[in-house]
């Protein structure tokens, strides 16, 4: 059944189990940020959904925003004193955008369905687990070309096959559009064929243009006027 959710649209794709640190100065989302301290919202959780290059949901409406987005999980809040907001969110649920209210609160409401993965393949658990150490193989690859050694780490060795492509993505600069396409990939054995084959590309074009990323630090997500 579809259900509710306060939408934060932004530049970016919020994977599941991903931290995302936020910076929140512009007034509707002061209040979205209130409102979930407050309980006015329950749950400590909003959904973050990426903005259609060259839209803007102000102007276009649900057709400025990806269909698929992730819930964020409010985790830790420290507001500023001229009322800005430093927050700590983590992924937690995908969603599908259904339709947009922009008028009943000051930030956008989303009506939602949710997202779960359907195993189309059928892949036994052993297959699975071969996917996820080529996964693991793909990532390490990576971030040894892109990162210095302090900058990146492995997730948990028992971390789910299923779970684990959004943990390889966050950790890693993939285009947007490749993030909201893994994000929307329901079968996690497609899931984890499809971050092997994005994270050996990556690095293939590192090592090619011998180009360095800019430290993950320095990404801490500013939410822009939209």
């Amino acid at each position: 059944m579809a259900e509710t959710l306060p939408l934060f649209p932004l530049g970016t794709v919020l994977m599941p189990g991903a931290s995302l640190p936020l910076h929140v100065f512009e007034p509707r989302y002061r209040q979205l940020t209130i409102d979930l301290v407050t309980g006015t919202v329950p749950g400590k959780e909003f959904g973050v959904i990426a903005v259609r290059e060259g839209w803007t949901p102000d102007q276009d409406g649900i057709n400025g925003l990806h269909r698929v987005g992730c819930t964020a999980m409010l985790r830790d809040v420290r507001k500023l004193p001229d009322g800005r907001f430093d927050i700590i969110t983590r992924g937690a649920r995908r969603f599908r955008l259904l339709d947009v209210d922009s008028g009943s609160r000051p930030y956008l409401i989303g009506k939602v369905a949710w997202l779960p993965d359907v195993d189309d393949d059928h892949t036994p658990t052993e297959h699975l687990h071969v996917l996820a150490r080529a996964a693991r193989a793909a990532h390490q690859h990576y971030c040894r070309t892109a990162w210095r050694n302090e900058e990146w780490r492995e997730p948990a060795g028992d971390v789910a096959p299923a779970t684990l492509p959004h943990l390889l993505a966050a950790d890693c600069l993939l285009p947007m559009r490749d993030r909201q396409r893994l994000l929307e990939q329901t079968c996690p054995t497609r899931r984890l064929r499809m971050v092997r084959a994005l994270l050996s590309r990556e690095a293939g074009l590192l090592s090619e243009l011998r180009a360095v990323p800019a430290p993950l630090s320095s990404y801490l997500v500013e939410h822009s006027d939209n």
